[in-house]
């Protein structure tokens, strides 16, 4: 090798060093990138987040502590909200400066459900590894994507990787009930900080495997509505002694076996349509040819029957209603002057709260009954909203490649398949704001160890890491030039 051909490879490397130290570029390793997960993760569990003493504004300025140590700037990463303990944390990572195209947004609720220590056979908000899991609320819903997304904000930074646009991270409050909705309180208040082209939302979609089953990546394509209903009956009550047929428990017991007893008829749009027929072509037997009865016309009745019994297949079929909570008495000497049952439902696109309200009165059938809405912020009224769940958006071309192509890489052979969420989420805001919102999530579930909301919620430790791998290549995949 003669002296010019040594000064050429020396003045690449030298301009290599230089652009990476100029974009403050060092690529973490796996190692590095595994801890860093863990250890926000962690971080998450262990800050609580619940609605009636903890506090989201911790676990934002939390993560706004780990993005601006990475090197964001400080005008980047902000803390916000109406109050003190439900603040919200946005953060901007910069695309390339000359781009037209409108941002990304992600989304991450950072609240969780309330969890009792004596529920538990760990402690609730300690994040615990064991058997391969790791336990604590939020592990499943949702901390464990919002550890992702930082996650990913910090790799990619570290990096000094550009992306053709802005991508936006908006960490926030009270998805899970509260007054002060994040996602609600961003788009009325500061629209400027998460305004954005579409939006991408972890708390839909996922991976939910079944032993000797084909995998699937599903992904949110729409979801229901969510609502709760207060059903109460009260009475002068009297003398345990002369007990009489107006009881106010027995009421509100006949109203809910009433519920129990007569479902909400099979109702099926383009999204769940297509949902069941990429199903049909996975399962096998009578199970398969259940799923093609389904979309016959007319469908069968003794297959939906038969599919009805299955609790996933179920909550995609119709809209569902459940009683939550149960109330009444006074005193165990005495007629109950006062029963009351909470009746949360997930509501079908197309139907408002106060159209459910109504078919409930209809099917409970008394008159002594009251039936009220309850809004997420706990306040009854006589009325429930006229709000619909928004129509399915369009799919874009470029999440379904990109989503296609990732899933391909980290699952092959596994069907990406759209579904209706049969809980709900914070992209009802975004929909309703005209930014189309897709629940896209690389973390894998088995189907019979879904435990959001319940005890002893938990997470296998690979499925977490390959949750991180999932959403850093999807990010990459939508921002590059060649999109």
């Amino acid at each position: 090798m003669n002296h010019r051909t040594v000064l050429k490879y020396a003045g690449t490397i030298l301009f290599a060093l230089c652009v990476q130290s100029a974009w403050g570029a060092s690529p973490m390793s796996d190692a590095a990138v595994r801890a860093t997960a863990h250890d926000i993760f962690k971080q998450l569990i262990e800050i609580n987040t619940t609605d009636s003493i903890g506090s989201t504004t911790v676990a934002a300025q939390a993560m706004a502590r780990r993005l601006l140590d990475a090197g964001f700037p400080a005008a980047d990463v902000i803390v916000v909200g109406p109050n003190d303990r439900k603040g919200n944390m946005i953060a901007r990572y910069r695309g390339n400066a000359g781009s037209k195209r409108r941002p990304v947004l992600l989304i991450g609720h950072l609240d969780v459900v309330e969890a009792r220590r004596e529920d538990w056979t760990t402690d609730p908000f300690q994040f615990v590894e064991k058997d391969g899991y790791y336990y604590g609320r939020g592990t499943q819903d949702m901390k464990d994507s919002d550890a992702i997304l930082v996650t990913d904000f910090i790799r990619l930074k570290k990096e000094g990787y550009v992306p053709d646009r802005d991508i936006i991270l908006a960490l926030t409050a009270d998805e899970e009930g509260g007054k002060s909705n994040g996602v609600d309180w961003l788009l009325k208040n500061r629209r400027e900080l998460v305004d954005a082209e579409y939006v991408l939302n972890p708390d839909g979609g996922g991976l939910f495997p079944e032993q000797g089953r084909p995998l699937t990546v599903d992904f949110e394509a729409t979801e229901k509505l969510y609502a709760d209903y207060q059903v109460l009956a009260t009475n002068r009550g009297g003398h345990s002694s002369r007990p009489r047929p107006d009881n106010p428990i027995y009421q509100v017991a006949h109203a809910l076996e009433a519920l129990e007893k007569a479902p909400f008829p099979l109702e099926l749009n383009s999204v769940t349509r297509e949902y069941f027929k990429q199903k049909a072509l996975l399962e096998t037997g009578e199970r398969a040819a259940d799923l093609r009865a389904l979309l016959a016309t007319p469908p069968d009745p003794a297959a939906i029957e038969r599919l009805s019994k299955d609790e996933h297949y179920n909550a995609a079929m119709r809209t569902t209603c459940v009683a939550t909570m149960l109330a009444g008495g006074h005193a165990p000497n005495a007629l109950p002057q006062h029963a009351e049952a909470n009746v949360n439902c997930r509501i079908m696109p197309g139907h408002s709260q106060e159209e459910i309200r109504l078919a409930l009165v209809k099917l409970f059938n008394d008159p002594e009954l009251s039936v009220r809405y309850r809004s997420d912020g706990g306040e009854l009224s006589d009325h429930g909203s006229d709000r619909k769940a928004m129509a399915p958006p369009p799919l874009r071309t470029d999440v379904m490649d990109a989503l296609r192509g990732v899933s391909a890489k980290l699952w092959p052979g596994a069907v990406v398949l759209p579904i209706m969420e049969a809980g709900a989420s914070d992209s009802i805001y975004t929909m309703m704001e005209g930014i189309p919102s897709y629940g896209i999530s690389g973390v894998s579930i088995d189907r019979d160890d879904r435990r959001e909301h319940g005890r002893d919620e938990r997470l296998q430790v690979d499925s977490f890491y390959t949750g991180d791998e999932f959403y850093y290549l999807f990010l990459k995949a939508l921002t590059t030039s060649a999109h």
